[in-house]
């Protein structure tokens, strides 16, 4: 039998799965086994108890000078600040994405634009931020929609593209207007894939949440683990890039149920 029709049944799914966790696990605590046995007082590879013990402190004791739990309060800052920014880059990108698709005029006219937009930095355009809109949560919310916007639109105006031609000619013949078109046939239709868009684009709004936090805030994931970095607390930096990925992986997934609860027929047409 040839390797490629070999499929995995669920156990061997499960196990293939977690293997490379364990892989990297172990290798890490050989590593840091070697290294704190050459010198205890070593801070690259602390030992995993040690790092549990510093998040115990972060996430159950309260922090004296703030009155906080620190692990917690970062990760409220930074999900707040991630999750509207989300919310503008999606509401933006639906109206926009689904006119220039849609609107052969609209395209003509935005479209070039957003194509050039799309290739700026957004990170070289941090510093311009904070001098026009502060240091405030405005310009670390605008970078991540800066960052993430651009993406969504596009990619949601090839997909109104893709969709067949027959469809837009029946309903026009029919009597719709454009207006009932829209609403009726593209955005439901959008929806499900503007979903995909932002589970492509979590990964870079962590990217520039974190690039925003570490060099003005003074709360956040990324601010805590750039102040950390000046006393080298790899106990506390390797959690909190932990705890950022778990994150980042729950986000997804969460909206992977969503799109499979309320698009069905998305998720039925792409097993297909």
């Amino acid at each position: 039998m040839r390797i490629i029709n070999i499929k995995p049944d669920r156990s061997a799914h499960l196990l293939l799965a977690a293997l490379p966790f364990v892989l990297v696990a172990l290798t890490y605590v050989i590593a840091s086994a070697l290294r704190l046995s050459e010198n205890p007082a070593d801070k690259l590879l602390p030992a995993f108890s040690t790092m549990i013990d510093s998040i115990r402190h972060m996430a159950f004791e309260e922090d004296t000078r703030t009155g906080s739990y620190l692990l917690w309060s970062d990760t409220f800052a930074s999900a707040s600040r991630l999750f509207w920014a989300l919310c503008i880059s999606t509401s933006v990108a639906l109206i926009v994405g689904v006119l220039m698709g849609l609107l052969p005029l609209m395209g003509a006219f935005v479209g070039p634009f957003i194509a050039v937009a799309s290739m700026v930095p957004p990170l070289a355009l941090l510093p311009i931020l904070f001098i026009v809109m502060g240091l405030g949560e405005a310009s670390k919310i605008a970078l991540i929609v800066i960052g993430t916007l651009p993406f969504l639109i596009r990619d949601l105006a090839l997909r109104v593209a893709e969709l067949p031609r027959e469809q837009l000619i029946k309903a026009q013949t029919l009597g719709a207007s454009t207006w009932q078109i829209t609403l009726r046939i593209v955005v439901p239709q959008m929806l499900p894939r503007l979903i995909d868009g932002v589970r492509f684009s979590l990964g870079p709004a962590w990217l520039f949440l974190i690039a925003a936090e570490a060099i003005a805030s003074d709360s956040g994931l990324g601010y805590r683990i750039f102040l950390m970095r000046r006393y080298l607390a790899m106990d506390v930096i390797i959690p909190y890039v932990a705890w950022i990925t778990l994150l980042a992986y729950f986000s997804d997934t969460l909206l992977v149920w969503i799109q499979k609860r309320a698009f069905p027929w998305f998720s039925d047409a792409r097993a297909t």
